[in-house]
């Protein structure tokens, strides 16, 4: 499957990814739209919202939209969650048989209650035998295409679990896997732990994907400086930033300019966002309307009235937000006093919602009753 690092260069089975960029799946983010408008800036692997299993299986029709890709998106990157193994292989020899996508992604990162509650997530790991089930189901139903995982250090710092996991799956033929350095009880509070990253790569003979706490550019090469990691997962970093992938390949290809947007190029972005949003979505109002989450994103550190950022994140069409847009002060340069800091979620460490007695036998394979979510999405 091609599944080593040649010559510095990140392989995922027929394809090379240069520079060694992912985008991570965001729930309500990173669909067609989105995807395209990070593409637009810099190559890389960019990979649809979180498709749980069970939703795939049963053709849920939000599901079944939210796995189209763009034309020319290559390769077409789809990240699957789920409990079940049997589920699991449905799911990907589906993904097979209808070539749906071009590369599979396992999620045992997500930390959020329903899925952990339910045993999903970054839950998972902890159950040895089940883990090793779904990951060998997967690889073995996705044949030629490659299968990649993603997971956290564990549930908590009393619970970690990430190298075990990642040699399981090494063993059952995964082709990389990506570690967002914090637990599950972390969520995305505090400083990820780089130093897993570096532990992870030392144990591992498959290329090793570094995430958490990459807001800059420099911030990635620093990553793999310090951890020799083979690439790098951007989440939050790009949320209203989708020059950031610009600014990546820049980086990686030994420049030392940075891509810094004045005002006008952000607004000039904002109203192509918007535009790709609506025709994904079909009409001006769907599309603006979703827009509207990401123009605090955009606007971050720029001089804009709180009353004109109000108007925007009420806009219900492309007119209106055009004429709102042209109002701001397009000269103003990129605000260099944000580089670095946090966007998107980050609030504050807690429990880890857990099924019963789940953390009493590490070697049960037992489903939980009622684990496979019936929606995608995160």
């Amino acid at each position: 499957m091609g599944r080593a690092i040649l010559e510095g260069v990140l392989q995922l089975g027929p394809h090379v990814v240069d520079p060694p960029v992912v985008l991570a799946p965001m729930a309500g983010i990173t669909n067609v739209a989105f995807r395209r408008l990070c593409r637009e800036q810099g190559a890389g692997l960019y990979v649809c919202e979180m498709i749980t299993t069970r939703a795939l299986v049963e053709r849920n029709p939000k599901t079944m939209s939210m796995i189209r890709f763009g034309e020319g998106e290559r390769p077409r990157s789809l990240q699957l969650y789920g409990v079940d193994p049997a589920t699991i292989r449905k799911a990907v020899e589906m993904v097979v048989a209808e070539d749906l996508a071009d590369h599979i992604d396992m999620n045992f990162g997500c930390s959020v209650p329903k899925v952990t509650r339910r045993g999903g997530g970054s839950a998972l790991p902890w159950k040895r035998k089940l883990f090793r089930e779904i990951v060998t189901s997967a690889v073995a139903a996705a044949g030629p295409l490659p299968v990649t995982v993603k997971m956290r250090i564990g549930i908590d710092d009393d619970h970690r679990t990430f190298l075990d996991a990642a040699l399981t799956a090494q063993d059952a033929g995964v082709a990389w896997v990506a570690l967002h350095a914090r637990t599950a009880a972390q969520r995305y509070s505090g400083e990820a732990d780089w130093s897993a990253i570096a532990a992870l790569k030392q144990a591992l003979d498959i290329p090793v994907l570094g995430n958490g706490d990459i807001w800059e550019a420099t911030d990635a090469l620093r990553m793999m400086a310090e951890t020799g990691c083979d690439g790098v997962v951007i989440g939050r970093g790009c949320l209203g930033r989708p020059w950031l992938f610009a600014d990546l390949a820049a980086a990686f290809a030994g420049s030392s300019e940075r891509v810094l947007p004045s005002l006008g190029e952000v607004a000039a972005l904002m109203y192509r966002h918007a535009e790709l949003l609506t025709e994904w979505l079909g009409t001006e109002r769907d599309g603006v309307t979703d827009f509207r989450k990401h123009v605090a994103w955009y606007l971050k550190g720029f001089p804009a009235g709180g009353e004109l950022r109000r108007f925007m994140a009420m806009a219900s069409s492309l007119g209106e937000l055009a004429d709102l847009l042209a109002q701001l002060e397009h000269a103003a340069p990129f605000p260099r006093e944000i580089l670095g800091q946090p966007r998107g979620r980050t609030g504050t460490p807690g429990k880890v919602v857990l099924p019963d007695g789940w953390l009493d036998d590490r070697d049960s394979d037992l489903v939980p009753e009622g684990a496979e979510l019936d929606d995608s999405g995160g």
